[in-house]
């Protein structure tokens, strides 16, 4: 069985590759706004606000919620959402830790 290149790399890597692709969409990124802004959201409000159909925010808020980034509750038809801010505080530790250290590697100007 072939191994994904991705296993040769250690966990941190991984998961911070893995936030980073999370919100890698603007509409992703639009969705945390708006979570943000009311700090609990149901979905068919976010589709209210967006200019993107009811399925395609679904797909943006399942990509977000497995990544971690949101907490999510289905109750009947209604979907309730809200930013996990634990795991963006990790997140931004992480990339704050690793933009000191290629800061601090090498100031040298290669170009």
């Amino acid at each position: 069985m072939a191994a994904h290149k991705t296993d040769e790399f250690g966990k941190k890597e991984q998961d911070l590759a893995a936030f980073a692709k999370a919100i890698s969409h603007p509409a992703r990124i639009a969705i945390l706004k708006v979570l943000a802004q009311r700090n609990e959201c149901i979905c068919g409000e976010i589709v209210e606000i967006l200019p993107l159909a009811q399925a395609t925010v679904s797909q943006h808020l399942k990509a977000l919620k497995e990544a971690g980034l949101i907490n999510g509750t289905v109750s009947g038809p209604k979907s309730c959402y809200c930013i996990n801010w634990e795991a963006f505080d990790n997140f931004q530790s992480s990339f704050n830790t690793l933009f000191d250290k290629l800061k601090n590697s090498n100031q040298k100007s290669c170009c």
